[in-house]
């Protein structure tokens, strides 16, 4: 009866060592290979791949979140400078380069209205206190301010600030002018004998602002022909 039962045991302790043998093949073999350099390549080759992949997608994913919120925040901005009663069309997407003849170069929003370019915004730069300060300006057709407002500055907060349109509406007195219905002298702050008022202790800002909207306004007289001149969307497709 042993005899039978060694027999019967047998080929189950054979297949026991055979599973446990070719155990160890496999993992002599595994550890060649990863002791091989060529495997090691392969491996941080994959890895840095994969991390190349993911940085890029998330950084894909960033820009364009990012470029959605500009696309969004400048929409505001120009509709304040604009109505929207001026115009059916995309500010944005309508954009174009006009180069005057002095070699500025300035991307210019048109705003049309069946077909026809009723106004236009596009942006200057004046030099404040606190350093650059970006104006935008809307101008209709006829070279009237539609409206303007400060993007942009780093004017000394509770005194230059008062150039921002939430802080007072200094800013919205430009509304309705041109160079045609206020006297050149008269493009300048009160204490330089023009007729806008200067801010308490802070005379540069609104001093440099002035300045700027005025220069803007003598872009679009000098560049009149070519802004009314420029196709409609619908030309150009």
């Amino acid at each position: 009866m042993s005899g039978e039962a060694d027999i019967n045991r047998a080929p189950a302790t054979s297949l026991a060592e055979r599973t446990h043998k070719l155990g160890i093949w496999i993992g002599t073999r595994f550890e060649a290979i990863r002791s091989n350099p060529l495997y090691l390549a392969l491996l941080l080759g994959f890895f840095s791949v994969v991390s190349a992949l993911t940085l890029s997608s998330a950084f894909l994913a960033t820009e364009e979140a990012i470029d959605l919120r500009h696309k969004e925040d400048l929409q505001k901005s120009l509709a304040l400078v604009i109505p929207d009663d001026r115009h059916d069309n995309d500010l944005v997407t309508s954009a174009f380069t006009l180069k005057s003849e002095d070699g500025i170069e300035k991307l210019v929003y048109p705003a049309r209205l069946g077909g026809q370019l009723e106004a236009v915004a596009y942006q200057t730069t004046a030099l404040g206190y606190g350093g650059p300060i970006l104006v935008l300006l809307g101008v209709d057709k006829d070279g009237q301010l539609l409206g303007v407002r400060v993007l942009q500055h780093a004017e000394t907060p509770g005194l230059g600030d008062k150039i921002e349109a939430d802080r007072s509406d200094w800013i919205t007195r430009f509304a309705g002018l041109s160079l045609g219905n206020l006297l050149p002298e008269k493009w300048a702050v009160k204490k330089d004998g023009g007729a806008f008022d200067q801010f308490s202790g802070a005379t540069i800002t609104p001093r440099a602002v002035v300045r700027s909207v005025k220069q803007g306004l003598q872009f679009f007289e000098q560049n009149k022909a070519k802004l009314l001149a420029q196709p409609s969307d619908k030309s150009k497709g």
